[in-house]
């Protein structure tokens, strides 16, 4: 098969692989209808995530179809329509009886594209497949519900939940690339009063007003003094940083207001400072999250039912064989506006691209 394979820091190749086989007594083989490119994917290329090794499949988010399934697989079986979930909890272990499938101990949590194979590929080996794969209705496009991978629960779980949004609360959101717009929508599902969006690139600010965002600021016109003047210099009372570098870390801690929450989404690569000397007196609670996709069914629920805006995200799309252009556009947002990218097999029509 055919398969985006990373070769150390700033290289990768679209080449042949060999096909993936059931390994253990919880595995399933999906041949990959539907991926897309994450922002931890171009961490990854990076080298921003060392454990990553060269000759890994990248990718964690995929729909598809399971063509193989080991004996202990019981709620899927072959031919079955499926979500693959960016975390893979074995189900068993402590943390995963508490739902935090993320901190998975049995071998499971982030390893697609990350310790093992994973879904930028024609097919793909899935652990754990009873709690890592979720049935998908026929009628769910597969350009709108990969986007339930691994954004949404993210957007939901690491930043809208950890943060604590209520209704009436003024929530800023630092970055606006899919995670920070996702958060937008999954904000407002709480009735947030005022939601402020902070970026570098017009056209994801634009996406930003698109998705909900009441206020949107380049993030070069002092946004901190912005939410400050919009709170009578209270500051916000959540804030979510959608970004993973220390400039947006730090913003954040200066944005919320004292007994407020900075929920941190961005994965990070290099150590940002915490400025306890003037944090300490401020009585904040500051967040850091793995998704665990404990949320994964009422989300897509709630997709089915049209009440996500999925497809509002998703700006390119390319055959599965154009994985290396893919990369291209998502990686050079401020030249092309991209958000997500969706890549689909062959086998399978195009998605078009939102009217925007």
């Amino acid at each position: 098969m055919k398969a985006l394979v990373y070769h150390g820091p700033g290289e990768s190749a679209w080449e042949t692989v060999p096909d993936p086989d059931v390994k253990e007594a919880g595995d399933a083989v999906v041949r990959v209808d539907t991926t897309t490119i994450c922002g931890t994917d171009l961490h990854i290329l990076k080298g921003d995530v060392p454990e990553v090794r060269p000759g890994t499949v990248l990718g964690h988010e995929a729909v598809g179809e399971v063509v193989e399934t080991a004996s202990g697989v019981v709620s899927v079986r072959p031919g079955d329509r499926v979500l693959v979930s960016c975390i893979s909890g074995c189900g068993r272990c402590r943390f995963c009886r508490e739902g935090a499938y993320g901190q998975c101990r049995g071998g499971g949590g982030w390893v697609l594209g990350h310790h093992i194979n994973g879904t930028q590929a024609e097919y793909v080996r899935v652990p754990n497949a009873d709690v890592s794969l979720h049935p998908l209705p026929a009628a769910v496009p597969g350009a709108d519900a990969v986007l339930l991978s691994d954004i949404f629960p993210t957007a939901y779980e690491v930043g809208v939940l950890n943060g604590r949004v209520r209704p009436g609360d003024t929530v800023a959101i630092v970055g606006a690339g899919p995670i920070g717009l996702a958060a937008i929508a999954a904000a407002r599902l709480y009735s947030p009063g005022r939601i402020i969006v902070t970026d570098l690139a017009p056209a994801r600010l634009d996406a930003a007003k698109r998705l909900g965002a009441d206020v949107t600021v380049n993030a070069g016109e002092d946004p901190a003094r912005l939410v400050d003047d919009l709170t009578d210099g209270l500051g916000a009372d959540v804030v979510m940083e959608a970004v993973g570098v220390p400039e947006t870390f730090e913003l954040c801690t200066r944005m919320v207001r004292p007994g407020g929450h900075v929920a941190n989404i961005g994965v990070h690569g290099r150590p940002a400072t915490l400025h306890l000397e003037d944090l300490w007196i401020r009585n904040l609670t500051i967040t850091t999250g793995l998704v665990d996709t404990f949320s994964t069914p009422m989300l897509l629920e709630m997709l089915a039912a049209g009440r996500l805006p999925a497809s509002s995200l998703v700006t390119h799309s390319f055959p599965l064989h154009d994985m290396e252009r893919a990369y291209e556009v998502f990686a050079h947002p401020a030249e092309t506006d991209a958000l997500k990218v969706v890549l689909t097999s062959e086998n399978l029509p195009q998605p078009p691209l939102p009217i925007t």
